[in-house]
């Protein structure tokens, strides 16, 4: 069995003996962490701490351990069941609650589960919040409360709903453009949570035909829940036979989405937010921002409009701080999570349908048309494993040496632009590997440049 504790929260596979995997003893460890975390730096005023869950078959389980936790520490727990991410990291500003736990793995297959960490404004922990919480784990620093004490336990399960009409009323969904196109939607959940309010934010939009697949929310996943080609074949089969215009797809915590073209092929993920962000730099220029390893194409259409593209460190928090240091209008990263500041600052996959429906209905034209109109690349991800003796560090900084005479951003691993492709090199924080992205113009090119670095990295390794 698996436990992986990182800055970001913990993970693991479910069950195993005391010491492995994401058992309830770890569980209620972490959870009174954070509790303690929380209540020395909160601003909030309030004693109440958000939790949803996706609706992976552990859920339940692991709530019940949450929760409990949460009020033996002696704070109140919102619990808002079955929601999305980005459904909890609002209901966490609505609720004026000082934090909120999310109860997801996000696209890790159905026998893992994880606890990931909001503060009160609804967003992730930094780094440095998320270390201070694992010191506080590993010392068993924190205090439970005394009957006098405990915390107590509400359900409001309105937020789904409310987070819908939060994405109505944002300013550039037009309901009436996307409800006169008469638009065919078929849609993929995965068996979670987005199975219960995708169909509900379609019908709001103004979408009279929709197609399920994977809608019932029992966390068995049809296929592997992480939104890449290879596991789409089902939708994309089904786009053909339902005559539908457009396809989406989620993971099952629905901060993800991918989207599938009229004629079967995918839109690709990297460019749900290249075309989300072509559609808002339209109406609102200004700055946008991606992490180091999302496609140069977000750049391409940024400097079109005559606006400002920069680059963050990979992980969402990154972004997010990016974002709001240059004063974004719109991000994200390259695996479909879109990021639009007038909703809030997390990865939207319900901002993403709606934006997209509107630039979609807007334009009067196909699904494969539209991506068609933009820079076209291609990225190749492979990695190179080493053993555990080897530096990984050391080799990144000799790999720089290589190719000092180019443009080379160094926040987050190295990463190596050329005038039409570029390569990204990161070390696991898991594992000793080192994750070797590149993309080029060509699949060819972008896999030709990766074994060119990727045999860089072998010869130094044994010298």
């Amino acid at each position: 069995m698996t436990l992986i504790k990182s800055i970001s929260g913990i993970r693991g596979t479910i069950g195993g003996a005391a010491d492995d995997g994401l058992n309830p003893l770890a569980i209620v460890k972490f959870t009174a962490a954070y509790a303690a975390f929380i209540r020395k730096h909160t601003k909030a005023e309030t004693n109440r701490i958000v939790v949803g869950r996706d609706a992976r078959i552990s859920g339940a389980m692991v709530k019940q351990i949450v929760t409990g936790t949460l009020t033996g520490m002696g704070f109140d727990v919102v619990d808002i069941d079955l929601a999305s991410t980005p459904t909890t990291e609002l209901a966490v500003v609505w609720e004026k609650a000082c934090g909120g736990i999310i109860l997801t793995a996000s696209h890790n297959p159905k026998q893992w589960n994880a606890l990931k960490l909001l503060n009160e404004n609804g967003e992730f922990l930094t780094a440095a919040e998320g270390a201070e919480v694992l010191a506080l784990a590993e010392a068993e620093n924190f205090a439970f409360a005394d009957t006098e004490h405990l915390g107590r336990m509400t359900s409001n399960t309105t937020y789904g709903n409310r987070h819908i009409e939060s994405v109505l009323n944002l300013h550039l969904v037009d309901v009436q453009a996307i409800r006169a196109a008469n638009f065919r939607v078929a849609i993929d959940a995965v068996n979670s949570v987005g199975g219960m309010i995708l169909p509900e934010l379609l019908h709001a939009l103004g979408v009279q035909v929709i197609f399920k697949l994977h809608c019932a929310p029992h966390g068995n996943f049809a296929h592997n829940p992480e939104p890449l080609p290879e596991n789409l074949t089902e939708i994309s089969e089904l786009m053909t036979q339902a005559k539908a215009d457009v396809g989406f797809v989620v993971d099952p915590d629905v901060d993800r989405l991918a989207v599938v073209c009229e004629n079967s092929e995918m839109f690709g993920e990297e460019y749900t937010l290249v075309a989300v962000s072509d559609y808002v730099l339209g109406r609102t220029p200004g700055n946008t921002v991606s992490n180091l390893s999302s496609s140069r194409a977000l750049r391409d259409v940024t400097l079109s409009y005559g606006c400002a593209y920069n680059a963050a460190a990979v992980g969402e928090v990154n972004v997010v701080a990016k974002m709001k240091e240059t004063r974004a209008v719109i991000g994200g990263e390259g695996n479909g999570g879109i990021i639009y500041p007038e909703s809030h600052y997390g990865r939207d996959a319900l901002v993403g349908i709606a934006l997209f429906l509107t630039l979609l209905a807007k334009k009067h034209i196909k699904a494969s048309e539209l991506r068609a109109s933009y820079p076209s690349y291609f990225i190749s991800k492979q990695k190179v494993e080493l053993t555990a003796s080897i530096d990984t560090d050391a080799v990144l900084a000799k790999v720089k040496e290589r190719f000092v005479s180019y443009d080379i951003t160094d926040i987050d691993g190295v990463k190596i632009d050329f005038s039409d492709k570029w390569v990204h090199l990161r070390k696991s924080n898991t594992e000793p590997i080192i994750r070797v992205y590149a993309e080029a113009r060509t699949m060819q090119k972008a896999e030709e440049l990766g074994d060119d670095v990727i045999r860089i990295i072998r010869d130094l390794t044994r010298e």
